[in-house]
């Protein structure tokens, strides 16, 4: 019998076709860079936890690496008799093992027991953490480990850090003792069926779907779509599928292509994106898109924002996972039809909240309309910096209410095919201006690589010659993005007589 892995159980949790992969074909995974990152994030806040779970210092840290499987199930085993913290303790027992991110002594009725604590980044327990945790208690007490209480550890979203390096309070802690005390049968069921997968000789037929991004993102999604027959006109170019009818004719009954999805399970905005895939045709209500418009005279500003989250925050006054902006780009666009471009970037590493602050307020002058593409975001940003920086606050909202969002025009009055069912800024620029594509950019291409870029650019490790190339790829994207929206607002405006 093979010993299945808790993290190899958790895979057959969410697809039988996963764990067979992961167990007779691994080297088909392929794990995307926001999963790595993940995992780096994962290690990171593990060790925080370990800091603030064992502030003196005098705990075991088992490292599986080093020790290999069985010399760190014998290690945690004797480490039970100490009275100090163990992290990474190692169990294995029923077919299955785990290790634990934190076990702490307690005494009970005069004899020692153990808390377990499983650690995670996100900001909440999920199912799936529910079920990692069951697992583990089954693992640790099949071992014979007198587990006294097992919890869950996540970050507090609402928790300021003070700066320092003092992140107590960052993780809050959930107990799930009951819970997973009383899913042991349960467990042992996962493991039977997970034994039963893994000797099948060939893989699963199981069709891709929504598992194959919940709650993880699987690397093996690659290659299951590669067996599959990509439909002419895929159902997931419909926007927000979410009816019950519509999402069963698709997970259930199979459905593909959305020349079988029947006309009446669809919304307006659904049969206008088939109808028009289907055609081929352009839709564009143009005298609509003229009359949102109308109120919104010359000069006119156009900006968009790149920020940086870090779950485990940096810079004082901030909380984990907060957008920190540290780039804009604005163009402005006067009434003879003059287009004027200023930027902001801090890639110092220091937070760059205030200098963001004040060169937004001096790049969008005092009065005209400011577009966005997806207001919530920029607007969101600006009130989160105003209610930081109180001197700043009445110059910053005067922003805010001059705020016109493209996006819902753009939603409502446009549509092409190329589009394939998104109106993202990314989708709807090469539909509506075909000489302009995010694509022909040499570095950064979209938000999540001005992340990574940011990322980069500030590690100590970095060259001067590798971050001006960074600096410059970050700049011509964000330009990008708002002289995108000129051409956006040029089209829906009727301003052909502008060269722009």
């Amino acid at each position: 019998m093979r010993i299945l892995s808790k993290s190899k159980l958790l895979a057959f949790r969410q697809c039988l076709k996963r764990l067979w992969l992961e167990i007779h074909r691994p080297e088909l995974r392929q794990d995307s860079a926001s999963t790595q990152a993940s995992f780096a994030v994962g290690n990171q806040v593990g060790v925080i936890a370990r800091r603030l779970y064992d502030p003196q210092g005098k705990g075991q840290l088992i490292d599986v690496q080093a020790e290999g499987f069985e010399a760190a199930f014998v290690l945690s085993r004797n480490l039970l008799d100490s009275s100090r913290p163990i992290f990474e303790a190692g169990f294995s027992s029923c077919g299955a093992q785990a290790f634990a991110d934190v076990m702490l002594p307690a005494k009970r009725a005069g004899k020692k027991v153990w808390k377990m604590v499983e650690v995670k980044s996100s900001t909440s327990v999920k199912d799936y953490h529910r079920d990692d945790v069951a697992v583990q208690a089954f693992v640790a007490r099949s071992a014979g480990v007198p587990l006294l209480s097992v919890g869950l550890a996540h970050i507090d979203s609402h928790w300021v850090y003070p700066g320092g390096e003092d992140y107590q309070g960052l993780l809050v802690e959930t107990d799930l003792t009951d819970e997973a005390f009383g899913r042991e049968a349960e467990v042992k069921t996962w493991i039977a069926e997970a034994q039963s997968i893994v000797r099948r000789r060939r893989e699963p037929k199981i069709a891709t779907g929504r598992r194959c991004v919940q709650p993880y993102a699987c690397g093996f999604l690659g290659y299951c779509e590669s067996l599959e027959t990509e439909a002419k006109f895929p159902v997931n170019w419909l926007p927000k599928i979410q009816t019950k009818a519509l999402r069963a004719l698709i997970e259930v009954e199979g459905v593909t292509d959305m020349r079988k999805v029947p006309d009446e399970l669809l919304n307006e905005r659904q049969l206008r994106v088939k109808s028009h895939t289907l055609t081929g045709k352009t839709y564009f209500d143009s005298r609509n898109a003229l009359a949102d418009l109308a109120a919104c005279k010359l000069p006119a500003y156009f900006i968009d924002f790149e920020t940086i989250q870090f779950v485990v925050p940096v810079w004082k006054a901030t909380r984990p996972n907060q957008n920190i902006p540290f780039q804009f780009s604005v163009h402005r666009l006067a009434r003879t039809g003059k287009l004027d471009h200023q930027a902001f970037l801090d890639l110092s590493g220091k937070d760059p909240s205030r200098a963001f602050a004040e060169s937004l307020i001096n790049a969008c002058g005092e009065t005209g309309p400011v577009f966005v593409y997806n207001a919530s975001f920029e607007a969101t940003r600006i009130r989160e910096l105003a209610d930081r920086f109180p001197r700043m606050k009445k110059a910053l909202l005067a922003i805010t209410d001059r705020v016109v969002d493209l996006r819902p025009i753009a939603e409502q009055r446009y549509y092409h095919p190329k589009q394939q069912g998104s109106w993202s800024l990314k989708k709807v620029l090469p539909a509506i201006v075909p000489e302009l594509r995010y694509d022909a950019l040499p570095g950064v291409q979209d938000g999540g690589m001005a992340m990574n870029a940011y990322v980069e650019a500030v590690s100590p490790d970095t060259t001067p010659a590798r971050m001006a190339r960074i600096e410059q790829e970050l700049l011509d994207y964000c330009k990008l993005d708002t002289y995108a929206m000129v051409r956006l607002w040029q089209v829906f405006a009727g301003r052909g007589d502008l060269t722009i």
